[in-house]
């Protein structure tokens, strides 16, 4: 008994030492955990480990989806580690859309500020909802649900999003199917598509098999 006693003392300690701290700023260059990285000595963090800059300038579309996300998570921005949020910027040339995907370890906020935005989000029950997003308008997509953003302008449209995670995590589902190696015939059966357009789609995405 006396022995349980202590070992609920230390956990309580150390949690408490834990919400103690400040902030964690990830050291980069330790190991990343699932609870994040590890965090950087106190007497190496400086007021640049809590600016990011590289939102200011708009991503790159000249790709097949037309579209470009500048992202602001621990891996770029050091002083969102253990804090529970992220944030990044969508670009969409006209044209452009960020296909169906999923952030498995995050909720989605996301505010239009230039041109419109197409966007919505599948729940699990398979109800869709999806609205044209003005300069100014905010929607949340639900941890874990499929979601889209198309451009819905003759001009380049821009959104900030911000997430409940400092590393929310990605997965496009048209990456998933048909930019890696499983093969076709399995595809095939598992999405009711036939091998000609299997094909064509790993052709266009890079996967093979």
């Amino acid at each position: 008994m006396s022995r349980l006693f202590s070992l609920i003392l230390v956990i309580v300690f150390a949690s408490e030492a834990v919400s103690a701290l400040d902030f964690c700023v990830a050291d980069l260059k330790g190991p990343q955990t699932p609870a994040g990285y590890t965090c950087k000595s106190p007497a190496n963090v400086t007021v640049d480990d809590f600016v990011f800059s590289g939102l200011a300038k708009a991503g790159n579309t000249a790709n097949l989806i037309k579209a470009a996300v500048t992202p602001a998570f621990d891996a770029q921005f050091p002083g969102v580690n253990g804090l529970g949020l992220s944030i990044a910027r969508l670009d969409l040339a006209v044209g452009g859309v960020i296909p169906m995907h999923t952030h498995p370890g995050a909720n989605e906020l996301l505010v239009v500020t230039q041109g419109k935005i197409l966007a919505g989000f599948i729940s699990s029950a398979n109800s869709v909802y999806y609205k044209t997003l003005n300069k100014g308008e905010v929607m949340l997509f639900p941890q874990g649900l499929l979601h889209f953003q198309i451009n819905a302008a003759g001009v380049t449209s821009v959104a900030f999003v911000s997430f409940s995670s400092p590393n929310p995590g990605l997965q496009i589902t048209d990456f998933a199917f048909f930019a890696n190696d499983l093969p076709s015939k399995i595809v095939e059966t598992t999405t009711f598509l036939d091998d000609a357009q299997v094909k064509k789609l790993k052709g266009v995405l890079g996967g093979t098999n």
